[in-house]
């Protein structure tokens, strides 16, 4: 961020990369995460107030083990390392790292040994969370020891000097009960950090930054109704004003009487008269016979671009694409972290094509759900927008498994408006982080009346989650779910068989393509 205090993050493959990131933001002060590769170069210029070195699931010393250029720890910046990245200070300034003899895994007791600026006012045995199996056995020169544990003696090291910290244990995790605080004392007693990450100040500097780029050219906002690409066009058309062309598309992916009803509210309620463009037939036939999840992302991506380009030709001076593409999105979809992978593309990120007329504008792309909400608080946008579920670019074409047709979609488009329907009855909406249903290429034997049936199973997926990087199956009443089940058989023709999603995030994804 310009002109912003920010701690860089720099991940070695841990599953728990991102749980830093929020709660250093949680604190009020802005994080990002750069892969081990970065180079002192970058790391100068992004001048941070502070490095916190991920955890990671290898030994510094196994072959092609990530790594990091040795001559960032010597900036002067301050640095806390947190497992692996323990174990990469160790290495790096003349300490020993071995495998251990017990490894430790879950819950243990931290004991610390010496004060350290760290640890101010932090319970002296507290419970911590591990997942390691190489441990220090020989201390840096500089370094003191300031925590211990049964099986880790050399827990937490500390160089007060050079403001440069270690812990065995992942302080970010809940199941550390003094995590948050640790963390806290190295943000604030160590980096000297003010805490400006905040919405108000978010919105100021992308206002500032959309103006920057654009000029006085248009910008074209891809309007998918959800919450990101709302809060998105809000702020940009705050930077630019009457600039801002907001288009929604019907790709005839939407949920039911969708595009109608955020069409009265774009215009109504967020002043945003948009254009409204039923393209519904040329992605229904672009997906014609397709399978596979990953090429149906990339042609519901590729055609979004066609669409919104033909509309910018409309308006010759739109040399700008303005999306509500968020953090989450581009970590599922490339690997921008240490040892990551791709796990799906979004048609938002991965799914475009390589050669784009449209210059991207995406004030999100390093945001989290929850920080986007806040975002569209401070910009005064209605509850009913906040607090929308999300829904997927791609629409309805990844819950509907197997080929996309406008027969199976109608199907779903019913099923998943009884399913939501009875949620907001039920006052369940907004303790849910997203609900909605999937149409399986799956078709069973029922009876219906004294008549044979063979149609279609529905699975239902409800999550609480707070920033769907996570994510854990909500325990509806077995009244509800016989409920939901009796009324989407009898109401909707084509479903004779109801299953409900009990999978958390990890290891399944949230949407099942």
């Amino acid at each position: 961020m310009k002109n912003r205090e920010k701690i860089l993050i720099i991940d070695f493959g841990s599953q728990y990369t991102q749980l830093i990131t929020r709660r250093v933001r949680e604190a009020h002060v802005y994080s990002e995460i750069f892969p081990h590769s970065i180079t002192l170069e970058e790391v100068i210029k992004i001048k941070p107030s502070g490095i916190i070195l991920s955890g990671g699931p290898m030994s510094v010393y196994d072959a092609g083990s990530p790594q990091i250029d040795p001559e960032i720890l010597k900036l002067g910046i301050p640095v806390l390392g947190i497992c692996y990245g323990l174990q990469i200070i160790c290495k790096d300034f003349g300490g020993v790292v071995e495998p251990a003899k017990d490894r430790e895994y879950g819950k243990t007791v931290l004991r610390i040994s010496e004060d350290s600026k760290i640890f101010e006012n932090v319970i002296r045995n507290s419970i911590v969370w591990m997942s390691h199996g190489d441990y220090l056995s020989k201390v840096p020169e500089g370094f003191q020891i300031v925590g211990q544990s049964d099986h880790s003696p050399i827990c937490a090291i500390a160089n007060e000097e050079k403001n440069i910290f270690g812990v065995q244990f992942h302080p970010e995790v809940v199941h550390s009960v003094e995590g948050r605080k640790i963390i806290n004392n190295f943000l604030y007693r160590v980096c000297q950090c003010k805490g400006d990450w905040t919405p108000k100040n978010f919105i100021e500097d992308n206002i500032e930054r959309v103006k920057e780029k654009v000029g006085d050219s248009k910008v074209i906002c891809a309007l998918s109704g959800g919450v990101d690409s709302t809060v998105a066009a809000v702020l940009v058309r705050k930077a630019i004003g009457e600039n801002l062309i907001s288009i929604h598309i019907d790709t005839g992916l939407m949920r039911k009487n969708e595009s109608e009803k955020i069409g009265k509210l774009f215009d109504e309620k967020l002043d945003l008269h948009h254009i409204h463009i039923d393209a519904s037939q040329r992605f229904l036939k672009n997906l014609k016979g397709v399978v596979d999840p990953e090429q149906k992302r990339k042609i519901i991506g590729n055609t979004f671009i066609e669409v919104f380009e033909e509309e910018a030709k409309k308006h010759g001076d739109a040399k700008f694409l303005a999306q509500g593409t968020l953090y989450p999105d581009v970590i599922e979809s490339m690997p921008v972290k240490g040892a990551s992978v791709t796990i799906k593309t979004h048609h938002n990120v991965g799914g475009l094509p390589e050669k784009m007329n449209l210059q991207l504008i995406e004030p999100f792309r390093e945001l989290f759900k929850d920080e986007v909400r806040s975002v569209g608080r401070e910009l005064n946008i209605p509850e009913e927008f906040i607090e929308r579920h999300p829904f997927p670019g791609p629409g309805l074409a990844v819950r509907v498994i197997g080929e996309v047709t406008k027969e199976k979609l109608d199907i779903l488009r019913e099923a998943d408006d009884i399913f939501i329907g009875e949620i907001k009855s039920a006052v369940l909406y907004n303790q849910i982080w997203q609900a909605f249903a999937i149409l399986l290429p799956v078709q069973s034997v029922g009876v219906m009346g004294d008549l044979r049936t063979y149609e279609y199973v529905l699975a239902l997926r409800a999550v609480t989650s707070v920033d769907g990087m996570t994510a854990d199956w909500f325990r509806f009443d077995h009244n509800f779910l016989e409920n939901v089940s009796n009324k989407i058989i009898n109401k909707v023709r084509g479903i004779n068989r109801v299953v409900y999603d009990i999978s958390s995030k990890p290891p399944s994804t949230i949407e099942w393509e």
